[in-house]
């Protein structure tokens, strides 16, 4: 384990719980979705494609480069979850969308992940809204001091980590606002 800068020993206990916690979500994450049959990276595309979204919009909001989001896509046809669509405004982009499997299967992975969020068990309603205006509050105080937002900030390749952890949270978080 580092140490924080400052030496602030409360800093680095938030630091550290943090990591544990992201690195036990991610696990999870990893076990449900091998329960499933997919990939991890499959679910956090479909948490995204609900009535279907151009491949280049689904890599920004990965935080993937582009030509991942066609392995992705690749990935999903081949299991019958989604197909791709020409999108009606511009017929040379192509969307991603799920098909009724691809729907029923991301219905299943959201609620399952959802009953087993520790939030749903180790919090009242009262602390899960406080937790989720402090995550909140969180989100927005990276955004202001992030010079450069998402959509120009160059993203990553298509490895999994810690972010597909904090969307697998929002994805979590989005059915309890």
């Amino acid at each position: 384990m580092g140490e924080c800068p400052e030496g602030d020993q409360l800093n680095q206990e938030i630091y550290d719980a943090l990591i544990e916690f992201i690195g036990s979500m991610f696990a999870h994450g990893e076990k449900l979705a091998e329960r499933f049959g997919v990939p991890l990276f499959t679910v956090k595309a479909m948490h995204w494609l609900d009535g279907g979204i151009a491949m280049k919009e689904l890599a920004r909001r990965m935080r993937c480069d582009p030509s991942f989001v066609t392995a992705v896509a690749d990935s999903l046809e081949k299991r019958g979850l989604a197909r791709r669509e020409p999108n009606p405004a511009d017929r040379r982009i192509k969307n991603l969308v799920l098909t009724a499997e691809g729907l029923e299967l991301k219905d299943r992975l959201e609620r399952e992940m959802l009953a087993q969020m520790p939030w749903c068990s180790a919090l009242d309603q009262a602390e899960r809204k406080s937790f989720l205006a402090l995550i909140r509050k969180l989100i927005s105080a990276q955004t202001s001091t992030t010079s450069a937002t998402p959509a120009q900030a160059p993203p990553p390749t298509g490895g999994e980590g810690a972010g597909e952890v904090m969307d697998a949270l929002s994805t979590a978080s989005a059915g309890r606002s």
